[in-house]
């Protein structure tokens, strides 16, 4: 175990490094030089971070490639620092323990966890195992990549409490002793290529949620996804209990007549019919069945599920209806970064007719699948956004019908101009934002805020 009491080095200066900015400062005895920031950029928006940071008693240097030559007891990095990036390998050459907030929020936590991992699905499957532990009377706290630090509320939940932390491959790829006691696992499809190297690489961090686990833990796999399911039967949670869960067959967590079943201590336990479920979509069953599968090997009492299950409303920025201008219904997937959120995504609307809003920056990722899937389900998409020429050569390959935008704004109001009564204009981009927004939020909220204006004039 690292040493917590000594010199802090963080990388990054995102919402992850100031949750361990202010536990530094919190730790008895910390004194001015004990805590440095290192970022690699260096914008106007960060120099006034920095000054903010150097009124607290924490040196910020900006354009960093390395360290500066100090020796520090312990190193946590940013998720967005990509493991080949010069200041990540400048920290490892230093010989300093180098963690992700994600390690160190487990290290310093009283509260036991309850980790989700997967390409897609995370945030709603995280949300949704904290919404049943509450329904079931627990101080369960969602966390992590979700968009709370897990850091920060890790230090805040008590030892009855649970912190359910959405666990990113990046988070995963920096942790030794993390430990949760039930670990999900909902699919692996190839992602974060940019930033990993590879699909083995990001596949390996993946399953480092499967670490730590023993006995008393559990490991819930869905073996739809064939990467998971590969997962399941590779021996890789040997020791802890296994749930597989699955729509197509009979396994520990499972469809039964359009009734989601889960096999507990005493035998099948019977929770709720899809049709009472709010979240749209089969992989949303499948969510739903890992949540409940998780919160009900956590502990949690049946009726406690069942009443979640029906409650739990669809998160923001994944298949959240906006609102129905003229007969159209706008929806906000901006969550959907890679391509196969969308394929998800296509199959959420019944028969619909759907125009598809695609594009920002991509991530490493082809797009030739998503095309021939538009070309089979989709209207119309509107590409944009720096990925617009990738997106556009799939397109063209497979002969998918599309029209072309500069930015995602733009490519709404295209949609909205050719959009008839009874279609879905769907914002489900295949992308990242950071071509013209902060982050995904940020590009959902602006598409909401552009979608009240249609909603205004169209009054």
């Amino acid at each position: 175990m690292p040493n917590l009491v000594g010199r802090v080095a963080i990388l990054g200066l995102g919402r992850s490094g100031e949750a361990v900015v202010d536990w530094a400062l919190g730790r008895p005895g910390c004194t001015p030089g004990d805590v440095e920031v290192f970022v690699e950029h260096d914008t106007p928006e960060l120099r006034a971070a920095a000054e903010s940071m150097l009124a607290r008693g924490v040196r910020v240097s900006l354009g960093a490639s390395d360290l500066g030559g100090g020796r520090f007891d312990l190193v946590v990095a940013s998720p967005g620092i990509a493991p080949l990036r010069p200041l990540l390998v400048a920290a490892r050459a230093t010989g300093s323990p180098v963690v992700s907030e994600l390690e160190l929020a487990y290290l310093v936590g009283r509260a036991p966890f309850v980790a989700v991992t997967g390409t897609n699905g995370k945030t709603t499957t995280t949300a949704l195992i904290a919404h049943l532990m509450v329904e079931g009377g627990i101080d369960a706290r969602a966390a992590g990549n979700i968009g709370r630090p897990a850091l920060g509320v890790a230090r805040k939940v008590p030892e009855d409490g649970v912190i359910v932390a959405e666990c990113s491959s990046f988070q995963l790829a920096l942790t030794a002793d993390f430990h949760p006691r039930v670990a999900v696992l909902l699919n692996i499809t190839p992602d974060h290529i940019d930033w990993h190297g590879s699909v083995e690489a990001y596949a390996a961090d993946k399953l480092r949620v499967f670490a730590n686990l023993g006995p008393d833990d559990t490991a819930v796999f869905d073996i739809d996804d064939p990467a998971s399911a590969a997962a399941a039967s590779s021996g890789i949670s040997d020791g802890a209990r296994l749930i597989r869960v699955s729509l197509s067959v009979g396994t520990e967590a499972r469809l039964e007549g359009g009734v989601l079943v889960v096999d507990g201590s005493e035998g099948p336990v019977s929770l709720a019919h899809v049709d009472e479920l709010q979240i749209r979509g089969a992989h949303n069953i499948s969510n739903a069945l890992a949540a409940a599968a998780a919160a009900l090997a956590f502990g949690v009492d049946a009726d406690a599920v069942r009443r979640g299950l029906r409650t739990f409303t669809p998160i923001e920025h994944r298949l959240a209806p906006v609102a129905t201008v003229g007969g159209v219904l706008y929806v906000n997937d901006s969550k959907a970064t890679n391509p196969d959120a969308v394929l998800k995504a296509l199959t959420a609307f019944d028969e619909r007719p759907l125009i598809v809003l695609l594009g920002g920056r991509n991530k490493g990722n082809d797009f030739d699948g998503l095309a021939r899937a538009c070309r089979a389900r989709a209207r119309l998409c509107v590409l944009y956004g720096e990925a617009r020429a990738d997106l556009e050569v799939s397109f063209v390959r497979e002969g998918a019908p599309f029209r072309t935008a500069s930015g995602m704004l733009d490519a709404l109001a295209v949609a909205a101009d050719l959009a008839r009564e009874g279609d879905v204009v769907l914002l489900s981009p295949a992308c990242a934002s950071f071509d013209e927004f902060e982050d995904f939020e940020d590009r959902g909220r602006r598409f909401t805020a552009a979608v009240g204006a249609l909603a205004g004039v169209a009054r």
